[in-house]
């Protein structure tokens, strides 16, 4: 009998039992590919990219809080400009979110008077901070990012706690846990009645 006739010999039961059979076939290779499909988002989301919720308002007006935003470390190199997830437990258990404004061998120095901030002696183009830079914290003078660590600071730079804070300083490189890619689900403040802004889904930048 040829694959996919019928043998007209069969009998019922001969018949049910194929069918069953075919049947159990099928079954098992759903299952086997949707085991394959879990693994690989395990996978994924375990070793490639993950989801974080951000917290509070330090990244305004890029970031809101209780946004939700999709993250990654594979094979990244932080670069100036980028928004990164780290660990600071000298400041907070919780991951932070912040921008990297230098990175190791560069100095930074800042303006508070007319708000602007300064890396190796050039002023930077920021388009996305809030407001100019004029909280100081605990910045005093010109500093030289140490080699393996960033500089990073919050959008809402009035608003922000970061490396001008002695508690998260200059940042190991090592305690970055990914780049911030992509806004996935805007969060909405409801404590004052603000809703999610949806058209706000998208890449970060």
């Amino acid at each position: 009998m040829n694959h996919g006739s019928v043998d007209m010999n069969e009998t019922w039961p001969e018949i049910k039992k194929r069918k069953m059979k075919e049947r159990r076939g099928e079954v098992f290779d759903w299952v086997q590919s949707l085991v394959v499909a879990l693994l690989v988002c395990v996978l994924v989301f375990t070793f490639a990219v993950r989801i974080v919720s951000v917290s509070g308002t330090s990244m305004l007006d890029t970031l809101h809080n209780n946004d939700r935003i999709v993250i990654s470390n594979l094979f990244y190199t932080p670069k100036q400009g980028d928004i990164v997830v780290l660990r600071k437990t000298t400041f907070s258990d919780e991951p932070i979110v912040k921008r990297v404004i230098a990175k190791g061998g560069q100095t930074v120095n800042i303006d508070f008077e007319a708000g602007v901030v300064y890396v190796d002696g050039a002023a930077l183009d920021e388009p996305y901070i809030l407001e100019p830079t004029r909280r100081r914290i605990d910045f005093e003078d010109e500093t030289l990012v140490p080699d393996g660590c960033v500089f990073v600071m919050g959008d809402n730079r009035n608003g922000s706690t970061d490396s001008r804070d002695l508690r998260i300083g200059c940042v190991d490189e090592r305690l970055i846990i990914g780049k911030a890619l992509f806004l996935l689900i805007p969060g909405a403040d409801i404590e004052h009645g603000e809703r999610s802004d949806w058209s706000r889904i998208g890449r970060i930048r």
